[in-house]
């Protein structure tokens, strides 16, 4: 009970919304209540845990909750009290009263006090309880053999709780949403995929199994993600029914028949930190055009409850609305419909007092959470051939949310048209004119080369690439549309290019020195103003050292040469330069150079070059210093300012102790310690060095455990960089070492060596201290920032390897991005930034191909990884596929450097000639041309005449024993390129030069030289030959 931590303020809040209703209005009609939650383990679903769960977030068995007028008493165990600990004492007019339980005297004393409570409460006759709860166990038997033994009036309090517990916040609305992806994940990554491959497969399968099956898959990451699955669960076992024997009930179970390749019913709800969801979907198998339009019109009738289901507005006349509705447009269809539409949900996955039924008064709210099913039973399908498909069912459902002025909104985002849940099948004669084609197709290419490409494609694999080609071409066709919508009104110009600065060395004449070397002309350096000041013409004349690109002496006999180099357009070489002058159309001094003499006159204490090497060693001096501190300007350019850390002195603080830090905050790592405050995170080091890293400016919060890793790490990518080592950051990493780096190879290893088995046994101890620490401070910073960082873990089993930057990495993906972490740099990838994705060299005899990702952003650099194994292309596909984003592929590398140029110099230009078009292949229409041309060009029956195919056995031997005859002279003449001799050669030149009209005359003179000498080449060619 340590490790859970209380949030003060939600449950202060809940309990004076329930203290508050139970106050104001009737809907209790009680003097006190009281709970006993004992321990069950057969009870899934009570009103007492639901409460519990509602206010504390966490169930606390053993333990007994009374409400006074005045106060509130809870009675548990010592652990139970540490717990609740904070919020004793006054809180908003109740007192709140800890009482730890007495074992010694079976908490009689206890016991006595709380009922005097309940006696001074109001009237003191009627407590509300829940009736249905009641739990085993002596703390809960002795509990009400006391409240028995007393004269108090008892009353059923279920449906008042449900009311109060019915509207949610939103920091419920955001688990409800993520336990509503869960489920849609479930139904679209598993159950329905199983379906569609048992029907394409024709292969046997039990409901039973299939729902089995879905218990197991909600504890995959493979299916689903973006949710902690040890807080995830099924609500109930998953219903699938078919073959006639419908029950459109959450109570059934799925039976042990066979899957009927008919009309299917799916039911599934997945449950995340206690909040239950749900969804329905039906999947018709070459549904007949009745069975459409029934479906159809059931999605109408729900569609007509989600319009009349607005805050305010009572469940019965929702239920009267829509049967009238059904009865106006197919009065036939009314025995069949459902006894009611749906129920409210939350932690309880059915609110028995909010059924939308005919009878139903309660009054539908605002942020209520609803089951919204509907159906049809007992449907006949006349036209059906099978006896069992006669007779079927529609269903469907949603999980949906109460809006105030507008319809209830659908949580559970999954589509369901009938083009999205049917399946068609090919017809008898279909399969019989491909069939025709095949064997005509065995006799022209041979049964050998047919039957391998058969055994390399499945029907499975080519759905499941139809699939995913179809809903490519869907996003391909989106991708121009959003793009140009989202350029409208936005320049895409890159951004202002910086201009060198226009630095004045003195403002006025006054600052220039005063110092006699000016008046001697000699070089001067002023440090203060960071000038240098040459002499010109005899005038002492300032540059400011930013005008000095280097500066250079040497010595040449008698005299020193010092030669200064200035910048000016054109100095330097490439596009970085250009536009940096503010008038490039002005004179500019490109070099000076000064010679002093070596030689010391008589009376003077140093020679005259001394000069010269004093102001040498000065204005690198101050060059140095200078670009020092430009760099670290540039550095913090464009730093946005960030909000000050509010420091939170509670000892209870998520903290996490012995981390390295990633960049280095100096040259050598240093340890520290990593705490959570009140708006964002703090490293200390040793050294005292500070880190702060705050909430809001959080992009990405990542968990990486130490699954096949040596470190466990926490990372974060933030939205504005921040400063430390002087240096701008981005990307911050937290991480500890779980093992040996490094392996002393000298030292003799024995498979059974006692030490070496022991420090194994000790490695794993601390991999699973360190993966329970580190997860135990997420789900802490999850609870103090209510859901406002949670940390995403990377799926390793998605992973695959490509470069990054410069070596070979793991990247892997997440819910949210595509990663790599545990390699410095970094690659963080977010998903929803990126435009498409672009595979290159994809060709089949490359082992490796390279993937290139192009952001929304098109002034923001593309970014690639490299070297991606080609067995790794499919998996990547499936994922992105996933993910809504739009791929393509080519065998070849792009200059994406000039490609997104053009886009940013001309974006509607380029999507007015096709936009991204231009990555994809040829058209299906120009494909299907031109097999159609080949098809016309190629008739298998007039190939070949019989004269020809019938020749005899010797003619074609002698046919192979040319052909090897003329293998063999290619071989042996392929060192002499085609094996013909010199004069060949320049007689095939000499044609070729008299079929040129543009010779001239020179060149036919050239020609008879070279035919005059050929002889003597050619012989000697031969010699060589011979």
């Amino acid at each position: 009970m340590a490790e859970l931590k209380l949030d003060k303020e939600r449950f202060l809040k809940r309990l004076e919304v329930l203290t508050s209703t139970w106050k104001k209005s009737d809907l209790f009609g009680v003097d006190a209540l009281a709970m006993a939650v004992g321990k069950d383990d057969n009870v899934v679903y009570s009103k007492s845990t639901a409460l519990q769960t509602w206010l504390f977030g966490y169930e606390l068995p053993d333990t007994l909750m009374v409400l006074t007028d005045h106060s509130a008493y809870f009675l548990a165990s010592k652990k139970k009290i540490e717990f609740l600990q904070k919020v004793e004492g006054s809180q908003n007019g109740t007192t709140i009263h800890l009482m730890v339980r007495d074992k010694k005297d079976d908490d009689k004393t206890n016991f006595s006090k709380l009922i005097q409570a309940m006696k001074s409460s109001k009237s003191g006759s009627t407590i509300g309880e829940v009736s249905k709860d009641k739990f085993g166990g002596d703390f809960c038997e002795a509990w009400r053999k006391v409240v028995s033994s007393n004269p108090f009036t008892k009353k059923d309090i279920s449906a008042g709780l449900a009311y109060v517990m019915a509207p949610k916040d939103e920091s419920e609305v955001q688990i409800i949403k993520k336990a509503c992806q869960a489920t849609c994940d479930l139904y679209n990554k598993y159950l329905k995929i199983q379906i569609i491959d048992a029907i394409d497969s024709e292969k046997k399968i039990r409901h039973s199994k299939l729902s089995d099956g879905v218990e197991e898959a909600v504890q995959s990451k493979k299916y689903v993600s973006g949710v902690d699955i040890s807080q995830l669960e099924m609500c109930y076992p998953a219903i699938i029914q078919s073959g006639g024997n419908y029950s459109l009930k959450f109570s059934v179970e799925s039976d042990k028949n066979t899957l009927h390749f008919g009309v299917i019913t799916c039911s599934l709800g997945a449950r995340y930190k206690q909040y239950c969801t749900n969804i329905v979907r039906t999947v018709m198998v070459d549904p007949s055009q009745e069975q459409q339009d029934n479906y159809e019109f059931l999605l109408s009738v729900h569609e007509e409850i989600l319009a009349k289901l607005k805050h305010g507005v009572k469940l019965k006349d929702v239920y009267n609305s829509v049967l009238q509705f059904v009865k106006s447009k197919r009065p036939e269809l009314v025995d069949k419909i459902t006894k009611n539409f749906g129920f409210a949900m939350g932690i309880e996955f059915r609110e028995s007092a909010f059924l939308i039924t005919g009878k139903t008064e309660a009054v539908a709210r605002k942020g209520m959470l609803f089951n919204i099913c509907v159906g049809f039973a007992d449907l006949k399908n006349s036209s059906a051939s099978d006896k069992v498909a006669r007779t079927y069912a529609l269903f469907i459902g949603d999980t949906a949310l109460v809006k105030e002025d507008e319809p209830a909104t659908i949580l559970t985002l999954l589509k369901k048209r009938v083009k999205h849940v049917s399946v068609f099948l090919k017809d008898e004669s279909d399969e019989e004119d491909e069939s025709e084609k095949e064997e005509q197709s065995e006799q022209i290419l041979g049964r050998g080369a047919r039957n391998a490409v058969l055994e390399q494609r499945t029907r499975a694999d080519t759905g499941n690439e139809e699939k995913r080609a179809q809903h490519q071409k869907e996003l391909a066709q989106r991708i121009n549309k959003e793009a140009k919508i989202r350029l409208q009104g936005k320049s895409l110009g890159i951004d202002d290019k910086k201009m060198r600065k226009s630095t004045v060395a003195y403002k006025n004449y006054g600052q220039l020195p005063k110092e006699p070397e000016l008046k001697e002309m000699k070089i001067y350096v002023d440090r203060k103003y960071e000038t240098v000041v040459l002499p010109v013409f005899g005038t002492p004349t300032p540059f400011h050292i930013s005008t000095v690109k280097n500066i250079s002496q040497s010595v040449e006999g008698d005299y020193t040469y010092l030669r200064i180099n200035f910048f000016h357009p054109g100095s330097s070489l490439g596009a970085k330069e250009s536009g940096q002058y503010q008038n490039p159309n002005a004179t500019f001094l490109k070099e000076m150079s000064f010679r002093s003499s070596n030689s010391k006159e008589p009376g003077e204490l140093s020679a005259p070059s001394s000069n010269l090497n004093t102001a040498l060693r000065i204005i690198k001096e101050v060059q140095k210093k200078y670009k020092t501190r430009e760099a670290e300007e540039k550095e913090l350019e464009g730093l946005v300012k960030q909000d000050a850390l509010q420091i939170s002195n509670n000892r209870s603080n998520p903290k996490l102790k012995d981390l390295y830090i990633r960049p280095n905050i100096v040259s050598k790592r240093i340890t520290g310690t990593l705490e959570a405050h009140s708006n964002g995170f703090r490293f200390t080091s040793v050294r005292g060095d500070k880190v702060d890293i705050l909430y809001n400016n959080i992009k990405h919060a990542f968990y990486q455990p130490c699954d096949g890793e040596m470190i466990i790490l926490l990372h974060f990518n933030l939205k504005h960089a921040i400063v430390f080592g002087k240096k701008k950051h981005s990307d911050v990493q937290f991480y500890t070492e779980v093992g040996e780096i490094t392996t002393d190879l000298g030292k003799n290893n024995y498979m059974h060596d006692r030490d070496d088995m022991m420090a194994e046994q000790a490695e794993r101890e601390m991999r699973q201290k360190l993966k329970s620490a580190f997860k135990g401070f997420c789900e802490k910073v999850d609870s103090l920032t209510k859901s406002a960082i949670e940390f995403d873990t990377p799926y390793r089993e998605l992973g695959f390897n490509g470069v990054a930057f410069k070596s070979t990495v793991l990247l892997q993906p997440t819910s949210n991005a595509l990663v790599n972490l545990t390699e410095w740099p970094v690659m963080v990838i977010t998903l929803d930034e990126v435009e498409l994705i672009h595979f290159e060299r994809v060709q089949f005899h490359l082992r490796n191909f390279d993937t290139v990702f192009v952001f929304k952003d098109y002034n923001k650099k593309v970014a690639m990884i490299n070297s991606i194994p080609m067995n790794s292309l499919d998996s990547i596909k499936d994922w992105i596929n996933s993910c809504d984003i739009h791929y393509t592929e080519g065998i070849q590398s792009l200059n994406w450097v000039k490609i997104m140029k053009t886009i940013v110099d001309d974006p509607t230009g380029f999507f007015e000639s096709g936009g991204w078009t231009f990555l994809e292949p040829e058209s299906d229409a120009e494909q299907d041309d031109d097999d159609e041309d080949e098809d016309e060009n190629f008739d298998p029956s007039d190939s070949g005449s019989g004269e020809e195919s019938s020749g005899s056995e010797d003619e074609e031997e002698s046919d192979w024993d040319e052909e090897d005859d003329d293998d063999s002279d290619e071989e042996l003449d392929s060192e002499e390129e085609s094996g013909k001799d010199w004069s060949d050669l320049e007689e095939e030149a000499r044609k070729a030069d008299a079929e040129d009209r543009y010779v001239d005359d020179e060149d036919d003179h050239r020609g008879k030289k070279r035919k005059h000498s050929s002889p003597s080449k050619s012989k000697s060619k031969k010699s060589k030959r011979r």
